[in-house]
């Protein structure tokens, strides 16, 4: 009995000590099924009871931490991201062709996702469809602000998401975090393929073409 005390008190230790969510639940599990077996041989009853909850507690915490790591992987692996967990934060907006959504230069307030229609990035030479996401690069410039001008070329609907929902579904959805990242860097290459003469300026030192073209 005692043994059994000390194991679940080491693991009680080990889940105070670990760093990352999934170690510390395996950990946790670990623990509350040596302190279920002490306190039933010693009937210990109010650790009994608080223990049987928490199992299901960490092991249903344990399995939310595993199924995130599917997303995110599925995410990594995958051509076509998945945008329309934004439709559940905001309301659709049409939009005439002609209308300038936004600028470049204005000050960034919030991110754009295209139900139907279809959007031009003047200065990055680049036309988005139904599905995909624009306005999102301001928010991780040091300059906050618009680096192209967004313009309906036929008449759509679009849904707009304020900078604090952006944010925390960013920061509390790892998935959607990584295929903003990915459609970030996807972009950036899509410019400088198609205008590197835009980006040639941002290099210093001998060799800035070449890197900007993609060549070094």
């Amino acid at each position: 009995m005692d043994l059994i005390g000390w194991a679940a008190s080491a693991a009680t230790l080990a889940t105070y000590s670990m760093k990352t969510m999934l170690p510390l639940r395996i950990a946790a599990i670990i623990s509350n099924l040596f302190f279920i077996a002490y306190s039933l041989l010693l009937s210990l009853w109010p650790m009994l009871f608080l223990d049987l909850i928490l199992l299901p507690f960490n092991l249903w915490r344990t399995a939310q931490i595993l199924r995130l790591r599917r997303r995110v992987a599925a995410t990594r692996s995958v051509d076509s991201l998945d945008f329309s967990v934004l439709k559940s934060y905001s309301r659709p907006r049409r939009m005439p062709a002609g209308t300038d959504i936004f600028c470049r230069g204005d000050t960034p307030d919030a991110l754009y996702f295209i139900d139907s229609g279809e959007i031009r990035l003047e200065e990055l030479d680049i036309t988005l469809g139904a599905g995909e996401i624009f306005g999102e690069i301001a928010f991780f410039t040091d300059a906050k602000a618009r680096t192209a001008t967004a313009r309906c070329t036929v008449d759509s609907q679009v849904h707009v998401v304020d900078e604090a929902t952006f944010l925390r579904l960013y920061f509390q959805d790892p998935a959607f975090g990584m295929a903003i990242m990915k459609t970030i860097t996807r972009r950036l290459v899509q410019s400088v393929e198609r205008r590197p003469d835009m980006f040639q300026h941002s290099f210093a030192g001998p060799g800035a073409a070449a890197v900007a073209t993609g060549t070094r």
